[in-house]
């Protein structure tokens, strides 16, 4: 498969807080002066690693922003997926909170009252340029909190030279269809057959892959139900693969990144990916021999998992919220805004942005699969702790433990959290 660009769907969400001072934070003068009449407001910016080229991407954005606005400072701290969420904690329990971070979940933080509305943060024209759905998707209690920055869809990426040489001529549809799949290759060849990631940088999303795939979820903004019939029905069957010695060794301690690099590099016969997956086989290994297709479920009804993921801000200090407010107004133009996304390789939430993209090829097998997406409940306040309880607990379907035992610990996680 060839691509032309690189695109992306990811939701973003910049917020500022309101009431910090209340939860340990001072409304103290932005760092180098308050911000008004042109005076220095130095911003401290937390974001995620997506690919290799994700820090210098806002290295490039961000040194174009400080030379439109000369009295506004941004530095910049990347951290990987798996790391990000605890150097968020530290910083939030040493009064040192980012004023701009690029996040997942948020409800936990805007119940607690740490963030602004996105009126705060953005003007109208930069909120009403946001598809409605994703706009909606960054409310919590009525109200927005987050500018969507990017979402995305997943599906079955799968090496057909494997599948070649292992004798499988079909592209798996089902559960079944895909443990036989991965089993063949897993005897006729020196590559895992699937690729599953348990471990802690993204064992939420992989569940919720095979969740969607029966007809599960992991609840509503207002519950959290991971163990439910269905759920517990696709929990055992990830068992089975890993059981049966069709996944690759420890999927437990197997982090999403990695496990995708093997896949590009030709040895694992089925893996989840994302639209800059495409991307990533591009730049790395040209040369594979792959295809894209559907997620398998159980009874081949399609369902696949969507992402979205947000900016927040967690400024107390109105100098600051103004100088944000700056900064996502310029990042959220079209031309910066679609440079970064078609860069990263996903899908843009904002309205000029998906005009701007249309024509992007690479970008249908996802998109195609979007209106049948399962997204985390992010607006419920105890998804922080059902997120952190799947990166924790799920991987222990690969220690011996039971499918029960561990969706139990998990749901107990989510309950204490409420």
């Amino acid at each position: 498969m060839k691509r032309t660009k690189r695109t992306t769907l990811l939701a973003l969400s910049a917020i500022g807080a309101l009431a910090l001072s209340s939860c340990g934070f001072s409304d103290k003068p932005a760092e180098g002066g308050g911000g008004e009449g042109g005076e220095a407001v130095t911003l401290q910016m937390l974001v995620p690693t997506y690919s290799t080229g994700t820090k210098g991407l806002w290295e490039g954005v961000i040194r174009d922003f400080e030379a439109e606005h000369e009295n506004i400072t941004v530095n910049l701290e990347v951290q990987s997926w798996e790391n990000i969420e605890s150097v968020l904690k530290t910083k939030l329990q040493g009064n040192q909170a980012p004023d701009i971070y690029n996040g997942g979940a948020f409800a936990e933080f805007a119940a607690e009252e740490l963030l602004a509305p996105a009126s705060d943060i953005a003007s109208q024209e930069t909120l009403a340029d946001f598809q409605e759905s994703f706009a909606e998707a960054e409310k919590y209690e009525g109200t927005q909190y987050g500018l969507p920055l990017i979402a995305s869809a997943r599906a079955l990426f799968y090496n057909k030279d494997l599948m070649e040489e292992a004798g499988v001529s079909q592209v798996p549809g089902t559960w079944d269809e895909l443990h036989e799949a991965s089993k063949k290759i897993s005897e006729k060849t020196k590559a895992s057959g699937y690729g599953m990631p348990l471990g802690s940088e993204e064992a939420q999303g992989e569940s919720l892959i095979w969740f969607a795939g029966n007809g599960g979820n992991f609840g509503t903004d207002e519950q959290i139900q991971v163990d439910t019939p269905a759920n517990l029905e696709a929990a055992q069957f990830m068992k089975k693969m890993i059981d049966d010695g069709v996944t690759q060794k420890d999927p437990g301690a197997t982090q999403r990144t990695p496990m995708l690099n093997t896949f590009i590099q030709g040895k694992i016969g089925f893996a989840y990916g994302l639209p800059q997956t495409v991307g990533q086989i591009e730049d790395e290994n040209p040369d594979l021999n792959y295809g894209i297709a559907p997620v398998a479920t159980k009874t081949g009804d399609p369902a696949t998992l969507g992402v979205a993921d947000r900016l927040m801000s967690f400024s107390a200090d109105e100098a600051k919220k103004e100088a944000v407010g700056e900064f996502m107004d310029y990042f959220f133009s079209s031309e910066v805004y679609t440079d970064w996304v078609s860069t990263e390789g996903f899908l843009p939430t904002t309205k000029s942005g998906s005009e701007a993209m249309a024509g992007d090829e690479t970008l249908k097998p996802f998109l195609d699969l979007l209106p049948n997406a399962v997204f985390y409940p992010t607006t419920n306040p105890a998804w922080n702790a059902t997120d952190g309880a799947f990166k924790s607990l799920m991987g222990e379907l690969g220690t011996g433990k039971s499918a029960e035992d561990v969706l139990k610990s998990i749901q107990a996680k989510a309950d204490a959290a409420r």
